[in-house]
C-alpha cells in the first residue's frame, strides 16, 4: 500500500489501495466486493502499476506496460446505469488539468485537441493532408448490407484514432441485484502500447501517451514535467467522483421534467466531442448479419446514443457499434 501523505489524504478517503500488479484491478475489486472482502456499501479505489491481463471494452485486451495509470473505482448506485455515464466520464477526465494544459497547447498550435470519443474514449483524430478526388471516399447514403456494397466501403480510406485513454464501466451485483458500479481507467501516461493487427483486433486506433502528445509542441511550450502517478490517482478519482455526482444529478432531475443537468452536460460534450462532424462508418452486427451506416457525426442524444446525419437526410440513432472515420 501507498504510505499515506499530505497529497494523499483525498485518496485514502476512497479507501485507497495500491498494488504493483493486478491481473485486472476491475476483475480484482468487483471480486473483492461481491465476495464481502470491502464494504458494498463504500466507495472503494485500487490501482496498479501494471496488469497481466488487462480488460478493454468487448473482452478486449488492454496492454498495461509500467509507467501509465490503471485504476478501478467502485461506486455503489442507487439508480439504473446508462450509456451516458461513460460520456459524463469521458467529460469530466478532459477537465483535468494536465489534458486542459495540453489542450490549450494543442490549439495554439492548431492541432487537434484531446477529445471524448463515443462511446468511451479519450484521444483525437489528427485531420490528413488534403487527397486527390481519386481518393476520396465513395458516398454511401443509407444501411449497407449488400455483400457488394459491403466490398466498396471495406476500401474507404480511415483516420486512426489515437488513443490516449479507456474507460470500462461494469455493474457489480449480489444476490442479482445491482449494488455499485466499478470505473475503470485505462490511461497512458509514460508509454503507449505498440498495436499489431492482432492486439487492435482490427479496430483502426492507434495508442498515445501524456508524452507522446507533450513531445508534439515546440520545446518552448512543452511542459517540463507531467505529473507523477499519485497525482493523477487523485486528479481522476475526483474526476471519477464528480461523473458520479452529475449522473446521479441527471437521475434526480428526470422525472420532474427540467433538464438543467442534462442540457449543461450536453453542451460541454459537444464542446469535447472527438467525433463532431467527422464521417463516420458504423458496422452493426444483429440478426447473424453485418450492418453498417455512413453519414456524419452530430452529437449524442439524451440517452447518450450517437447521432448520426445520414447522405439521405435522416438521423440515425446507434446505442453501439464499431466506429471508423472515413475520408
Amino acid at each position: 500500500m501507498l504510505p499515506l501523505t499530505n497529497s494523499s489524504a483525498y485518496l485514502s478517503e476512497l479507501n485507497h489501495r495500491h498494488v504493483v500488479s493486478s491481473a485486472s484491478t476491475n476483475s480484482e475489486l468487483i471480486e473483492q466486493i461481491q465476495n464481502g472482502t470491502l464494504d458494498v456499501t463504500a466507495v472503494q479505489l485500487l490501482t496498479a502499476e501494471t496488469q497481466s491481463a488487462g480488460r478493454g471494452q468487448h473482452g478486449r485486451s488492454w496492454q498495461s506496460p509500467r509507467g501509465n495509470v490503471y485504476l478501478s473505482l467502485y461506486h455503489p448506485v442507487h439508480m439504473p446505469i446508462s450509456g451516458i455515464l461513460s460520456l459524463i466520464i469521458g467529460v469530466e477526465l478532459a477537465n483535468m488539468p494536465i489534458i486542459q494544459t495540453l489542450n490549450e497547447q494543442l490549439q495554439a498550435q492548431e492541432l487537434t485537441p484531446i477529445g471524448v470519443k463515443w462511446a468511451n474514449d479519450l484521444g483525437f483524430y489528427q485531420q490528413p493532408t488534403k487527397t486527390s478526388d481519386e481518393d476520396k471516399s465513395v458516398a454511401v447514403d443509407s444501411i449497407l448490407d449488400n455483400s457488394v456494397l459491403n466490398s466498396a466501403v471495406s476500401t474507404q480510406r480511415t483516420l486512426p484514432f489515437n488513443k490516449l485513454a479507456g474507460i470500462l464501466i461494469e455493474p457489480v451485483t449480489q444476490s442479482g441485484r445491482v449494488v455499485g458500479v466499478v470505473l475503470g481507467i485505462g490511461l497512458n501516461v509514460q508509454a503507449a502500447p505498440k498495436l499489431t493487427a492482432q492486439t487492435s483486433e482490427g479496430m483502426s486506433y492507434q495508442a498515445i501517451s501524456l508524452q507522446d502528445i507533450n513531445e508534439m509542441l515546440p520545446p518552448e511550450t512543452r511542459s517540463e514535467r507531467l505529473p507523477d502517478l499519485q497525482t493523477l490517482y487523485q486528479q481522476m478519482s475526483k474526476a471519477l467522483m464528480a461523473a458520479m455526482t452529475r449522473f446521479e444529478h441527471l437521475g434526480l432531475e428526470q422525472p420532474t421534467g427540467h433538464t438543467y443537468y442534462l442540457d449543461s452536460f450536453l453542451a460541454q460534450f459537444a464542446a469535447m466531442d472527438a467525433l463532431a462532424g467527422l464521417r463516420l462508418r458504423v458496422t452493426q452486427h444483429y440478426n447473424n448479419k453485418e450492418h453498417v451506416v455512413i453519414g456524419h457525426a452530430c452529437g449524442v442524444d439524451t440517452h447518450g446514443c450517437l447521432q448520426l446525419h445520414l447522405d439521405n437526410g435522416n438521423i440515425s440513432t446507434l446505442f453501439t457499434g464499431r466506429i471508423d472515420v472515413i475520408y
